[in-house]
């Protein structure tokens, strides 16, 4: 095989502090991946297993066919806002029944799963990649609506989402949702 030279040296001081640098905003995004993973927190996740109900994500887990991988998108939605990390919504690409799908999934452990500002951007990106790539979109919901105190900045921004399926409907790109609880 052939060896690729470099001018990288990685003795130098230099080098090393800028290793150190990038390896601690590494550990940073690590650390708000892993509050977006946590939902809403252990309060509210033990409250929703007492209740008998499955997290987002295994949901989309038992969704999925076995073996499967799933690519989540925007995990990290809304970090740096006052919004939970994650905008109380999984989304992502996954293989149902071996096709590939568009799947979102409401965190109703985070303020019930209602809409935020950024949960809303999310879903409409996720809407874009869909019909893009032609995917199909599987929604699990189990969401309070709008979030109360965020209502005036997601309501009439929030037709986009209705806008988005006609346009999926219109291009032959089927839509389904799967609703649990109260929603």
């Amino acid at each position: 095989m052939t060896v690729l030279p470099s001018a990288l040296d990685t003795r130098d001081p230099a080098y090393a502090a800028n290793r150190e640098a990038m390896l601690a905003k590494l550990a940073d995004l690590d650390a708000e991946h892993a509050k977006a993973l946590a939902g809403g927190g252990e309060k509210y996740v033990e409250r929703h297993r007492r209740r008998g109900k499955l997290l987002a994500r295994e949901r989309i887990e038992l969704l999925l066919d076995p073996d499967t991988p799933f690519l989540e998108l925007s995990p990290l939605a809304a970090w740096g806002s006052e919004y939970t990390v994650g905008a109380s919504l999984v989304t992502g690409i996954g293989v149902v029944e071996g096709v590939e799908c568009l799947i979102t999934a409401n965190d109703p452990t985070v303020r019930g799963g209602a809409s935020n500002p950024w949960s809303l951007r999310k879903a409409l990106r996720a809407n874009d990649i869909a019909l893009a790539n032609r995917l199909p979109c599987v929604s699990l919901v189990e969401s309070g609506g709008a979030d109360l105190p965020a209502q005036k900045e997601i309501f009439i921004p929030g037709g986009a989402i209705f806008r988005d399926l006609t346009r999926l409907s219109a291009a032959g790109i089927p839509t389904v949702a799967v609703v649990f609880g109260n929603s």
